[in-house]
């Protein structure tokens, strides 16, 4: 008996399926969850803004412009100028003006988060009139 060689089997060829849809509708916010994340996002970008701040402040203390604007204080807001020498400069204290910075920056921090949380309530309260934000998810797709 003679053998015939086997045919190679054609396998249809399947098309990469397209990624699925599905469409969400967010209705409800959770405030405690707004709350928390206000609070952390808020708080580090405090924190980067005194950390500029103190590098600026660094940085213009060592040109000099700090020195410049302490005499240029004095001139101005200083007592009457009897003497040619020119007036007593007004002294900065750098770390009294980052401890204000720092308490008003916690007091922004809270301001701002109650804030937000009193917007999520209100879009709660909106989304029971008009419903929410629709959103549309897709599969990645597969290569």
């Amino acid at each position: 008996m003679e053998r015939r060689p086997a045919r190679a089997v054609r396998m249809p060829r399947v098309r990469p399926a397209s990624p699925r849809r599905t469409r969400v509708v967010v209705r409800k916010v959770g405030p405690l969850s707004v709350l928390k994340l206000s609070l952390v996002f808020y708080l580090c970008v405090m924190l980067i803004v005194l950390f500029a701040l103190t590098i600026l402040y660094g940085l213009l203390s060592a040109a000099g412009a700090v020195d410049a604007f302490e005499s240029l204080l004095g001139n101005v807001f200083g007592p009457e100028v009897t003497s040619t020498a020119g007036a007593e400069p007004i002294e900065i204290n750098g770390g009294a003006v980052f401890g204000w910075c720092f308490v008003t920056g916690l007091a922004l921090v809270v301001i701002w988060s109650l804030i937000n949380v009193c917007v999520a309530l209100l879009y709660n309260l909106i989304t029971d009139i008009i419903g929410g934000v629709e959103i549309t998810l897709t599969d990645k797709p597969q290569r």
